[in-house]
């Protein structure tokens, strides 16, 4: 099993690369660009399917034929929905940068007869989950009842400083649906002030797999089996982006039984965004 936590290699360019073959796994890709005003990033999908998600900037995009124009806006993660943009499989893509650009390529095989399009915020609404120091704000950007992909499953979420997230600890490691479903998973972690950390456990029921990792701005984690567990530190609002992909586009997780309890006991109201 790979180290799960991946740096970022450094502050310009395609500073983070995973692989179904670097992560000793079958679906997931993730890569990291960090760009400036006027440079390119192109590619072929081949026998994979794409999202494109602006995390921060705009930039210009076109897909296969289709010129989709100027994307984007953030100036940080922690401000809004974002723009992304969906491309099948045995398509070509490309984005020029308008300003610094911030663009992740979130990967899975492809299949079907999908087509590209566009997903703008707003696309899907933003959703409040958990309450007292478990409430995290979604911004589904690819989810399974969209019905726009053969594999992908994208989403960010913002856990506030003090908060826990992905908790009580689920799992999503079995293809045995009804009950649960495999897929794996990557979080792509910044955090708000940038010099904070925050934490992430990914681990077994028979803890063959029991990693505690300390994360920075721009970490990348792993999750190949396993419950995995977010908490934000006081002070510093967690943000991540969620790639998952299996033998079946469904997000059917399993809770830690010895934790569900949390989930049915009395909670503070929630907090306010």
């Amino acid at each position: 099993m790979p180290n799960l936590k991946v740096k970022p290699s450094g502050t310009h360019g395609r500073v983070t690369h995973v692989t179904p073959e670097n992560a000793g796994w079958t679906y997931v890709g993730f890569d990291l660009h960090r760009m400036k005003p006027g440079e390119t990033v192109s590619g072929e999908t081949g026998d994979r399917e794409v999202c494109l998600v602006w995390v921060t900037g705009k930039g210009k995009a076109s897909a296969g034929t289709k010129d989709f124009g100027t994307l984007g806006g953030r100036t940080n993660p922690f401000e809004g929905a974002p723009h992304a943009l969906y491309i099948p499989m045995e398509s070509t893509w490309s984005v020029t940068a308008e300003t610094d650009l911030e663009l992740a390529v979130c990967s899975a095989p492809g299949g079907g007869t999908y087509q590209a399009k566009a997903i703008p915020p707003g696309t899907h609404p933003q959703v409040t989950r958990g309450k007292g120091t478990n409430v995290r704000y979604v911004n589904n950007i690819m989810p399974e009842d969209d019905s726009s992909a053969h594999s992908l499953l994208v989403v960010e979420v913002i856990t506030p400083g003090g908060h826990t997230s992905s908790y009580p600890p689920h799992k999503h490691d079995q293809d045995d649906l009804p009950n649960e479903s495999f897929l794996e998973e990557t979080y792509y972690h910044r955090l708000n002030p940038p010099q904070g950390f925050a934490f992430q456990r990914v681990y077994t029921d028979d803890r063959s797999l029991d990693e505690a990792m300390a994360l920075e701005d721009g970490d990348v984690t792993l999750v190949p089996k396993g419950y995995h567990p977010c908490a934000a530190c006081h002070g510093y609002d967690l943000y991540y982006l969620n790639v998952m992909a299996g033998p079946q586009r469904i997000w059917k997780f399993h809770n830690a039984a010895e934790h569900e309890w949390l989930l049915k006991a009395q909670a503070s109201p929630p907090i306010a965004k």
